[in-house]
């Protein structure tokens, strides 16, 4: 399952910056517990898919995820050995623009230590520093 946009209004899309921190999706929203970024970039569709399939394993008892992040820029990419020129590249994969404080994948329904180790296994597949966070109940 490659995670992608069904249509998009420009096929090629400029670089855009990475910096600075993220104003929406900083807070967890549907689970109790959740995976923080700490650092600026881009995420792959390989990447998010890699830890879907991951946490989607170690959930097989039981538990919900969510995933918050959705790779809706192409990046391009010219061919190995190609001159400069002739135009922009043609369309290599897909990225989501990820900024600091961002909620990446929530679970629910699963004790906070079983949390806490699905989610470093899924850290280590990811290209930016992240941080386990809980939910605070009122």
């Amino acid at each position: 399952m490659v995670l992608m946009p069904k249509r998009v209004k420009y096929r090629k899309l400029q670089k855009g910056t990475r910096r600075g921190v993220a104003t929406t999706g900083a807070e967890l929203a549907f689970g109790e517990f959740g995976l923080k970024s700490l650092e600026n970039g881009w995420l792959k569709n390989t990447q998010i898919e890699a830890i879907r399939v991951i946490l989607a394993r170690q959930l097989h008892k039981g538990g919900k995820l969510w995933i918050r992040v959705f790779p809706d820029k192409s990046i391009t990419k010219k061919p190995a050995e190609v001159r400069m020129g002739k135009g922009k590249g043609e369309l290599d994969h897909w990225v989501a623009v990820v900024k600091r404080g961002r909620v990446l994948f929530e679970l629910g329904g699963v004790p906070q230590d079983y949390a806490l180790q699905c989610f470093r296994l899924a850290a280590y597949k990811l290209p930016f520093k992240t941080k386990f966070i809980v939910r605070r109940h009122k």
